[in-house]
């Protein structure tokens, strides 16, 4: 965890003035992304080099509190591109069978895995025995059992457990957050999120049920799942759920296509959501109270996020998500920041409790009640 003063002396020069919202929720603004950051820094090896380990890699070059150091994967070419573009070392390199030994490398100090859903638990927990901090991308396990499995290996191993909730970071998303908290929309009363795409090639990983875990629900709903968490401002108490499938030969048994799913939440409200592989035009949350409204549409892409409530425009500036995001958990890592909505496996594993309850209730047809 050492500093870069020249090299963030260099990363200066091209970085945007943006403003940056603060871990711990408050309303100051400032531009952290101006100014020269001369403090500990989170070295960061990748686990996964596929578009999303390479859009974070992407990212990462414009962070100020963590640095890409190290990589793990199981194709030595791409380790070999991955080298020479980021000036990563050869002992900072790893495969899948090797990386165990990560344990005696003091210049790597958390493991980010970005590998199909089945991979985050066995990973997971071999990092927390190599005594790394981990960030596991979502849904972080194929089901809560899993989940849980992997934050009692870091609360043993005495080393973090991140999810990659990108959006838990994003400004307009937290602008409503924040209104919410501050009663502008009054009795929060009903929320709706709608998360879907056409998914192309029918042999990717994302429809095998031995990697993804289920299909739509396991990618694009999380979503719509998190989503209704965090803008509603409570966790759920019972969920109702129903399965459609138009295309049973590309959608095999336990690779769900479309599911429509219900939530309920202790004060009264009410969610209702929709996860679907078959429909593109899909990625709107919307959040109703009796004193006003937000609407976020886009509300979950890679940005940039655009938005209106009940007052007007939402109108925060765009920052790439990933950067923001390894970013801020460099400081809950670091300096034992508090994100304004949690990042960590705890979070996970209630997102996971409901995804195991909606593909239940998919089969039953009954209400279930939930405990998160």
């Amino acid at each position: 965890m050492n500093s870069r003063r020249d090299f963030l002396q260099k990363l200066t020069t091209s970085a945007v003035a943006i403003p940056f919202l603060p871990l711990y929720g408050s309303s100051e603004q400032f531009n952290f992304y101006d100014q020269l950051y001369d403090g500990p820094v989170l070295r960061v090896a990748i686990m996964g080099l596929g578009s999303y380990g390479t859009r974070v890699a992407e990212a990462m070059q414009n962070c100020k509190r963590a640095k890409l150091v190290g990589v793990i994967s199981g194709t030595p070419a791409k380790v070999k591109d991955w080298q020479a573009k980021y000036g990563i070392p050869k002992k900072n390199c790893y495969n899948y069978e090797n990386y165990d030994s990560v344990k005696d490398n003091p210049d790597i100090d958390a493991i980010y895995v970005i590998t199909p859903n089945a991979l985050h638990h066995p990973a997971v927990l071999r990092i927390a025995a190599a005594g790394k901090h981990a960030i596991c991308e979502k849904p972080m396990a194929l089901n809560a059992q899993q989940g849980q499995e992997m934050v009692d290996a870091c609360n043993k191993a005495n080393v973090k457990l991140l999810v990659g909730y990108r959006m838990h970071f994003e400004p307009n998303t937290l602008e409503i957050i924040r209104m919410r908290n501050e009663g502008e929309f009054g009795k929060i009363l009903f929320f709706e999120g709608l998360s879907g795409f056409k998914i192309g090639d029918p042999n990717q990983w994302r429809l095998n049920k031995e990697l993804a875990g289920g299909g739509s629900l396991m990618d694009i709903g999380v979503y719509s799942i998190n989503g209704a968490r965090y803008m509603v401002g409570e966790d759920p108490i019972w969920v109702t759920a129903q399965e459609t499938k138009t295309d049973p030969i590309k959608f095999k048994e336990g690779v769900d296509e479309t599911i429509l799913f219900q939530l309920g939440f202790p004060t009264g409200a009410v969610a209702s959501c929709l996860s679907t592989y078959s429909m593109n035009h899909l990625d709107r949350f919307f959040l109703n109270g009796d004193k006003g409204f937000a609407e976020l549409q886009p509300s979950t892409g890679y940005g940039p996020i655009k938005g209106r409530t009940h007052k007007g425009e939402l109108t925060k500036p765009h920052v790439t998500h990933q950067t923001l995001q390894v970013d801020k958990m460099a400081g809950v890592i670091l300096a034992g920041e508090q994100a304004v909505v949690p990042v960590d496996g705890v979070e996970a594993v209630k997102d996971l409790k409901i995804i195991d309850a909606i593909y239940e209730v998919c089969k039953t047809g009954a209400k279930k009640t939930l405990e998160l």
